[in-house]
């Protein structure tokens, strides 16, 4: 890079600014020459997690149970209450039971439709760095090393990601629990091997993006709930997925998009960290994520939400991922409650929902202003991705919104 460009940069940054960016490229270049060391065995995984909440004489069986109780009061209800929650699903449309189940058998012969593509073919098994539009196998290599805007090396890596998302876990939750199945359990906790196997942490295409390292922990921490009661989710797997959920927490604080991208992907990011700071309160940096989390969500409220509910962008695409991103959180921290929050926090939030329904159209859709990634939070219904209702719906039960119920419909 040329030096009078980088003395131009920094001459109109902030002090903390280049503190940031400094303390992030002192870390790509501790895990270059090997000063960093980002794996960790099994056992001094183990090691490190907090005694005080799990107690001593760990056995694997113990740390999988701890979480379970755990999350049966801290993570959303419809876990808690499987029965109230099948029946409530058993209750809608028979064409959306159909849906899921009909993709989840699609995602049993390694085929998901994602970004407007139907059926793709990843592989049987699934190859985690494939691009199937170019048919670009992107090569295993330290994340740090790729050029993310060359497309010879790549391909549309957009897809690769999505796919990465691990959205599709959701789908074959769904259809677990609809069917009882042990075939979908089986497909998940399949996944989830071959991905750990083939994306060791720091290396690959996948671990380039810290927002999409959120979206991946999400995405495993509510298949972790699907599945808990199958065999085929054993103590053993989960307590190697609970630690490649460490790595995710650790890329992601050390590489939040603060300055590089302080916009959804920022906000996303701090949610991955609030999921992972309230869900696992036994890895011992829970309780700092947790409070980063808030912190960031907090202090960016006002600047990601303008005072009449526009998101800032000027994006009705990324103004359903933000609304998203808030409502989670506020629901997650309504269960948790070891915080109180400005009363800002709530009103914000309603003046962009409020922005949402004001531009849904009689059918549902709408208008798609500024540009968009074709992505969601989680796949949380059937719905075309241009229809918004389903995030109003939950908002109209949280907050008590009688409007955003109406024009959300029949939407779930």
């Amino acid at each position: 890079m040329d030096p009078f460009k980088i003395v131009k940069k920094l001459k109109n940054s902030s002090l903390e600014e280049i503190r940031v960016r400094g303390s992030q490229a002192f870390s790509i270049y501790s895990e270059k020459v090997g000063l960093k060391r980002i794996d960790i065995s099994d056992a001094e995984f183990i090691s490190i997690l907090d005694k005080n909440f799990l107690g001593d004489n760990l056995r694997i069986e113990d740390i999988k149970k701890a979480f379970f109780l755990h999350s049966d009061k801290f993570f959303f209800r419809s876990f808690s209450d499987k029965q109230a929650t099948l029946e409530a699903f058993r209750g809608l449309n028979p064409q959306i039971r159909a849906f899921f189940i009909e993709r989840a058998e699609m995602i049993l012969a390694g085929k998901v439709s994602l970004l407007g593509y139907e059926s793709l073919n990843f592989g049987e098994p699934i190859n985690w760095h494939y691009e199937p539009i170019s048919g670009i196998h992107i090569p295993l290599k330290p994340w740090h090393s790729f050029d993310e805007l060359d497309t010879r090396e790549t391909g549309d890596k957009k897809i690769v990601w999505e796919l990465n998302r691990h959205q599709h876990f959701f789908t074959l939750g769904v259809a677990y629990w609809l069917t009882k199945d042990e075939i979908f359990a089986e497909t998940f906790v399949k996944h989830l091997v071959s991905w750990m196997e083939q994306n060791p942490p720091g290396m690959g295409i996948n671990w380039l993006s810290s927002l999409e390292s959120a979206f991946r922990l999400i995405s495993w921490i509510w298949a972790f709930h699907f599945f808990k009661d199958s065999t085929a989710f054993s103590p053993e797997i989960f307590l190697k997925a609970l630690k490649f959920l460490y790595f995710h927490g650790y890329r992601i604080e050390t590489y939040l998009s603060t300055f590089y991208s302080p916009n959804t992907h920022l906000t996303g990011e701090a949610v991955g960290l609030y999921y992972l700071g309230t869900q696992m309160p036994f890895l011992s940096e829970s309780e700092r994520w947790r409070k980063l989390g808030e912190d960031i969500l907090i202090e960016q409220i006002d600047k990601q939400i303008w005072d009449d509910g526009v998101y800032f962008e000027q994006s009705s695409w990324y103004a359903r991922y933000t609304a998203d991103f808030y409502l989670h959180f506020l629901i997650l921290s309504s269960i948790f409650g070891k915080r109180s929050f400005p009363a800002r926090l709530n009103a914000r939030v309603q003046q962009l929902f409020d922005f949402l329904m004001y531009i849904t159209r009689p059918d549902g859709s709408t208008p798609l202003i500024g540009d968009d990634d074709g992505g969601k939070m989680l796949p949380l219904s059937d719905r075309q991705p241009d229809d918004f209702r389903p995030s109003l719906a939950t908002a109209a039960v949280f907050f008590n919104r009688p409007d955003y119920k109406f024009v959300a419909a029949d939407a779930v």
